[in-house]
């Protein structure tokens, strides 16, 4: 968590891709929604919402849309390339589309 602050890009990133598969823990996600819209670096943004996508829960999707509805354009396109990065291997789609799906009823 303590990472998540940090002034170092680096260690930022690293705090994202290890906080994301606890993005069902509130101190967590908060810390989360706090890295997806790096102010300082793209790559905390990029690398987030890979690992986000990765784990593929609603409330990792849920963090990704949150974040997405508020990014400007240059965040938006960084969140995109990391959902796009985590989404490009085959049979990757499937679970995504249904968390998605959860997210919308829910």
């Amino acid at each position: 968590m303590a990472e998540a602050s940090s002034p170092s890009w680096t260690q930022r990133a690293r705090a994202g891709r290890d906080l994301a598969s606890f993005a069902d823990v509130p101190e967590a996600a908060e810390a989360l929604l706090g890295l997806l819209p790096d102010v300082e670096d793209t790559a905390v943004t990029r690398q987030t919402a890979e690992a986000l996508t990765w784990v593929r829960t609603v409330a990792a999707v849920k963090l990704l849309a949150l974040a997405a509805a508020e990014a400007d354009g240059n965040q938006g396109d960084w969140l995109q390339t990391g959902v796009h990065d985590a989404l490009a291997g085959p049979g990757n789609v499937p679970d995504v589309v249904a968390a998605c799906g959860k997210l919308a009823r829910g």
